[in-house]
């Protein structure tokens, strides 16, 4: 018990520490006005197609703002270790803002506080921490998503029907809530059953293997769930490799308006339905922007989604394209 008043005290310590503190970096020591902001952007990962295209979202948006100077995106892996150091190194730069999209929760915590006592803000994008000694989050609802990817599966099998989940990677709060949304939502329907689910870490290289021993596993599959686009396309390729794409719905999430992201594979016919889960690499700059100049910004910016459809996917593509923009 007194192990746990200490914690919670210190705590309480640290998030009064982050709301006196920040956005301190923005009003130099001397007085004088500050012509130019540096910002260090820590993130989860590189690999993955949602990740690349916040990163040059990110990069495209900050260009809205010549006073802000955004260093090179630093890529933990999928390592909390790495992640933490970077953070670290961010920290002992004295950057005046940092944001950071983290592999896990609890193991970037200490390094969010270390960068909060430091008063430097931090913006939590994506991914949650278990502390509130930060400037803002910003992220979409991922309960919500995967109860809407719920919602659509019990719409593409009113009969019931047999679901394999591919998942994200298992500590990540957005496959916790992903999986969580989504089995809410088909408990609609009894008849409806997951009969296999896996990690598969985000990646559709991951997910292809998987889904060829579910399809060697398993007599009957009616439908795919991928936590992201990727894995769902993924296991699209290993069913079209053994001719029973046809047979099988696939469901993922992310719709990114590039060449071979969930909105184009609606388009195509490969996927049935997926979601739209924002970035927020726009709001994220927007916010970077704010803070470093004294003005107020929300701690809590939720995201909403869209559902892709093969009715309104054009339209999407168009909308989030960046392709042709500098």
């Amino acid at each position: 018990m007194v192990k746990k008043a200490i914690t919670v005290a210190l705590c309480a310590v640290l998030a009064a520490a982050c709301a006196s503190k920040a956005p301190g970096p923005s009003t130099p020591a001397d007085g004088g006005a500050k012509k130019t902001f540096v910002v260090g952007y820590s993130q989860s990962n590189n690999a993955e197609p949602y990740r690349a295209q916040l990163n040059l979202q990110l990069q495209h948006y900050m260009k809205k703002y010549p006073d802000i100077e955004l260093l090179p995106i630093a890529d933990a892996k999928q390592s909390s270790a790495t992640q933490v150091s970077q953070v670290q190194n961010f920290v002992t730069q004295k950057v005046d803002a940092l944001i950071v999209s983290p592999t896990e929760p609890a193991p970037l915590t200490a390094a969010v506080e270390q960068a909060c006592q430091a008063g430097i803000p931090v913006i939590i994008l994506d991914r949650t921490v278990n502390t509130d000694c930060y400037t803002a989050f910003i992220g979409g609802d991922n309960v919500l998503i995967g109860k809407k990817a719920g919602e659509e599966a019990v719409k593409l099998l009113p009969d019931g029907g047999n679901i394999v989940e591919l998942r994200g990677i298992m500590s990540n709060q957005p496959q916790i809530d992903r999986d969580k949304g989504f089995r809410e939502a088909i408990a609609a329907n009894p008849k409806i059953k997951i009969i296999a689910d896996r990690e598969g870490k985000w990646l559709k290289e991951q997910a292809t293997p998987i889904m060829q021993q579910w399809l060697a596993q398993h007599e009957k599959i009616d439908l795919v769930y991928g936590h992201n686009d990727p894995m769902a396309l993924g296991a699209y390729l290993a069913a079209q490799a053994a001719g029973k794409a046809g047979q099988i719905k696939f469901v993922g999430i992310d719709g990114l308006a590039i060449p071979d992201g969930g909105i184009r594979a609606v388009q195509l016919g490969q996927l049935s339905a997926t979601f739209i889960y924002p970035t927020g690499a726009e709001e994220a700059a927007e916010t970077v922007n704010k803070i470093l100049h004294g003005e107020k910004v929300d701690k809590k910016q939720v995201l909403g989604t869209t559902q892709v459809t093969k009715d309104n996917a054009a339209e999407l593509y168009k909308k989030y394209d960046l392709s042709g923009q500098g």
